[in-house]
């Protein structure tokens, strides 16, 4: 009975709903956007601020530095940006900052602005491949600039955001670059677009908002709908509404252009944002498959409006998502972004700034956002000294050498270094010991024979000595009896 009652119920929210899964285009730029809405407000605002962020300009960042990456760490950026190769994210990109983020302005539509740049410093020459897929695959400007005047590199990096966001963010660097910063990867996004069916100001009303928890209800400005229907979906727990931008004219032979819109995921519980999001992340088919497809008849409709803005360094975000290498100094892998002139470190991403802001109101929304990765040279990592205990406590031995020839002067060992060295003269017989002697012998015992042995050994002696004198007289007399 209850399974009935809940089919039922399940029945009337589909009412004028088909849930039709249309697959996403690029799968990999969905899910990034739903693990970071869902992990960005724990990390810049406690849980339970107001967030606003662009998945799009975090995307492309990444995919742009990905295109100088290599090994562990470009595998590691294909894994967390949902493609199989860079070939693949190389074409969504390019895809994306040709046609479906075309400006379409001209002919009545959004403006759209969607652009990336790389900045290097002056004494550092790019990669030929990273250079030309920058450019060819990502739409992307090069700058070289003296990132060593600090200062004046900011400032030309800025003013690139502060033009590109139409002077909604006024900075992309906050102070100055790292000392050691060598490269920096910009990408900027605007949008502005009217709604295809306005709000009338003269209906915006102030009512409450309530907050998530025990926190108190707070006034707010609410818009105001009198259409008879708008395009809503009803989900179990949840209700989509979307509210499609004003499209602009074209020609009924060109091919039909962007179309953009807000869809705004409504819970059904006061309480029930986090469940919500939690439940998308989960299936992340869901963002596309929820999008209401029709219209329905709208009783009462209330939109508050509302302006966001956002600023905080994501990379602790990006490494609980799994870039791990990527901003680990000395090991990511960025060989294929700079030319290896031998003499410079290799490079690592230190941070990656994130900016946005938006504005929604009764004619449309304004928005902008601003992504900045700072690659700076890896740490100098010194190998850690070897400490070698020598405490010589014990027998030893020991060599005197001369290096250049090898040649031992002195060799010895060490037994007992606390053992006093013995005389070296014979003066004082009584130093002298005779280990001949039977142990045990007395002088008086002395029978003669040393003293007949002394005077023999004189004797031959005194011989020896008077040879080596009249060895000269020896020599002439023959040489003179030679002559003769």
């Amino acid at each position: 009975m209850a399974s009935k009652t809940k089919a039922s119920k399940r029945s009337r929210h589909d009412h004028g709903f088909a849930a039709v899964a249309r697959p996403p285009s690029c799968p990999g730029l969905t899910e990034l956007a739903i693990r970071l809405a869902r992990r960005i407000p724990a990390s810049a605002a406690g849980g339970g601020g107001n967030l606003v962020f662009s998945p799009l300009s975090v995307y492309a960042a990444l995919a742009l530095v990905a295109a100088g990456a290599a090994g562990d760490t470009l595998a590691e950026l294909l894994g967390v940006l949902g493609v199989a190769s860079y070939d693949e994210l190389a074409g969504l990109v390019g895809r994306l900052a040709g046609k479906a983020l075309a400006d379409l302005s001209g002919t009545g539509g959004p403006c759209v602005s969607f652009v990336s740049a790389v900045w290097h410093d002056m004494a550092r020459t790019l990669a030929p491949s990273f250079r030309a897929a920058a450019v060819l695959s990502f739409m992307a400007e090069t700058h070289a600039v003296d990132m060593r005047s600090r200062r004046e590199a900011v400032g030309q990096i800025n003013a690139w955001a502060k033009k590109a966001t139409n002077e909604l963010i006024d900075s992309v660097i906050d102070g100055e670059l790292p000392a050691d910063a060598d490269v920096v990867v910009t990408n900027a996004v605007y949008f502005k677009g009217k709604w295809e069916e306005p709000f009338k100001k003269r209906l915006t009303i102030t009512d409450k908002f309530h907050r998530l928890g025990a926190a108190a209800a707070v006034d707010a400005r609410f818009m105001r709908s009198t259409l008879p229907r708008h395009h809503i979906a009803c989900h179990d727990g949840f209700k989509v509404l979307r509210l499609p931008y004003e499209q602009g004219r074209r020609p009924p032979w060109s091919p039909p252009p962007s179309r953009f819109s807000m869809c705004v995921f409504l819970p059904d519980a006061r309480d029930g944002l986090w469940d919500l999001l939690d439940e998308i992340a989960s299936a992340p088919g869901l963002l596309q498959a929820a999008l209401p497809t029709k219209t329905v008849r709208v009783g009462k409709f209330m939109l508050p409006k509302f302006k966001l803005t956002f600023s905080d360094d994501i990379a602790g975000v990006l490494r609980g998502l799994g870039l791990d290498v990527t901003f680990s100094d000395g090991v990511a892998d960025f060989s294929k972004m700079v030319e290896d002139d031998g003499g410079r470190r290799p490079l690592s991403m230190r941070s990656l700034v994130h900016k946005a802001v938006i504005e929604v109101n009764e004619e449309g929304t304004e928005a902008a956002a601003v992504t900045g990765a700072t690659l700076c040279l890896a740490s100098a990592k010194r190998p850690r000294p070897v400490v070698v205990d020598f405490v010589a406590d014990h027998p030893f031995a020991f060599f005197v050498i001369e290096e250049t020839s090898g040649a031992v002067v002195f060799a010895g060992h060490v037994l007992d270094p606390s053992s006093k060295p013995g005389a070296l003269d014979d003066d004082d017989d009584d130093d002298v010991v005779d280990h001949r002697s039977t142990p045990g012998a007395s002088e008086e015992e002395d029978d003669g024979d040393d003293d007949m042995d002394y005077h023999v050994g004189m004797i031959g002696c005194l011989r020896q000595l008077w040879g080596c004198c009249c060895m000269p007289f020896v020599v002439v007399r023959n040489f003179v009896k030679f002559l003769v």
